[in-house]
């Protein structure tokens, strides 16, 4: 699927995938945070941390705030990329 296509299928059920998209974010942010803090509590890691929190947050924030389903899409999208980005590289 592409990005338009999924973009307006989330237009179209955006109260469902609000709930959904809820939840993955959160629950992803919450992994991203502890694969960090098993990291240690450097400098980086604080960063790391705030970071995850300030994108799921503002995914959250724009679903709260009823914002257009377009920005609360890009923002699940980029709380998502920034969550696995961070899991995946706490792998290694």
């Amino acid at each position: 699927m592409n990005y338009a296509k999924l973009q307006q299928d989330y237009t179209r059920n955006v109260i469902g995938y609000s709930a959904l998209g809820i939840i993955l974010s959160t629950c992803l942010g919450s992994i991203a945070i502890l694969r960090l803090l098993m990291g240690g509590s450097g400098l980086l890691e604080v960063f790391l941390i705030a970071m995850v929190v300030i994108v799921c947050s503002a995914h959250n924030l724009a679903i709260l705030t009823v914002q257009k389903p377009a920005l609360i899409f890009r923002l699940l999208l980029i709380s998502t990329v920034v969550s696995l980005l961070i899991i995946i590289a706490t792998l290694f």
